[in-house]
C-alpha cells in the first residue's frame, strides 16, 4: 500500500534487507545504513503495516527535526499524523485521535510520566538517530525512555535507525532486535583535501 501511495517501483538494499529480516512480521530492527539510503521508508512501512492493531510513535532528538518529519508525513498521510513537542507539563490527551505521533524523547518521557492513557494502544515505536544514546546531553534521557517503553509496551515493534553506530551488535542485542547493515548510498562518498581553492580526492 505505501509503495503504491508513493509511486515506488523498486526498493533500496537496506529496505530489502529489512523486509527479509521480518520488518512486516513484527520483528524489532536496528537499521544502520548511510544517510539517504532509505531508512525513513523502512520506518513508514512498519508503522503503516501495524496501524490496524495500534498507533505508532516516531521519536526524534530535536524539535526542528520533529517539525520537518511532521510536514513530510502530513503530505503523505494527512489526518493520521500529529506532532507533540510542546509543554512538558501536559499529557496531550488530544493525541488519542491520531494514528501516528511524532515527538521528541523529552516530550515522550513527559507523556509517560503523566500516565497518558493512549500509550497502551501503541504498537510501533520508531527511534530515529538512536546513536545519540552516546550523547552526554540527550543520551541518558533516551536510554531511560527506551528502557521504560520496553517495560510498558513489551509486545511493541521497535524500529531503531542510525547512519553510524560504534557497537551495533551490542545495541541490537539490548533492543532484542535484528541488525540490518548496508553500505549502499545514493551518491558515492569520496574523501579528499581542499586547499587553496583546489580539491584533491584520495584514490579508493
Amino acid at each position: 500500500k505505501i509503495l503504491e501511495l508513493q509511486n515506488i517501483s523498486s526498493l533500496r538494499p537496506a529496505q530489502e534487507k529489512s523486509l527479509n529480516a521480518g520488518l512486516l512480521k513484527g520483528n524489532n530492527l536496528l537499521v544502520c545504513t548511510p544517510t539517504a539510503s532509505g531508512k525513513t521508508l523502512i520506518a513508514e512501512m512498519a508503522m503503516m503495516n501495524n496501524l490496524d492493531i495500534g498507533k505508532a510513535i516516531y521519536i526524534v532528538p530535536l524539535k526542528a527535526l520533529a517539525s520537518e518529519k511532521y510536514k513530510n508525513f502530513k503530505e503523505k498521510y494527512q489526518n493520521e499524523i500529529a506532532l507533540s513537542i510542546g509543554d512538558l507539563d501536559k499529557n496531550d490527551s488530544y493525541l488519542s485521535n491520531y494514528e501516528i505521533i511524532i515527538t521528541t524523547s523529552e516530550k515522550l518521557d513527559s507523556l509517560i510520566r503523566h500516565h497518558t492513557p493512549w500509550l497502551k494502544f501503541v504498537q510501533t515505536i520508531v527511534i530515529d538517530e538512536i546513536h545519540l544514546l552516546n550523547d552526554p546531553g540527550r543520551g541518558p534521557t533516551l536510554e531511560i525512555l527506551i528502557t521504560m517503553l520496553k517495560e510498558i509496551l513489551p509486545n511493541c515493534q521497535i524500529i531503531a535507525l542510525s547512519a553510524t553506530i560504534g557497537n551495533p551488535k551490542e545495541l541490537a542485542q539490548w533492543l532484542n532486535a535484528k541488525l540490518v547493515e548496508d553500505e549502499w548510498r545514493p551518491v558515492e562518498l569520496k574523501k579528499g583535501i581542499h586547499f587553496n581553492n583546489e580539491t584533491k580526492f584520495y584514490n579508493n
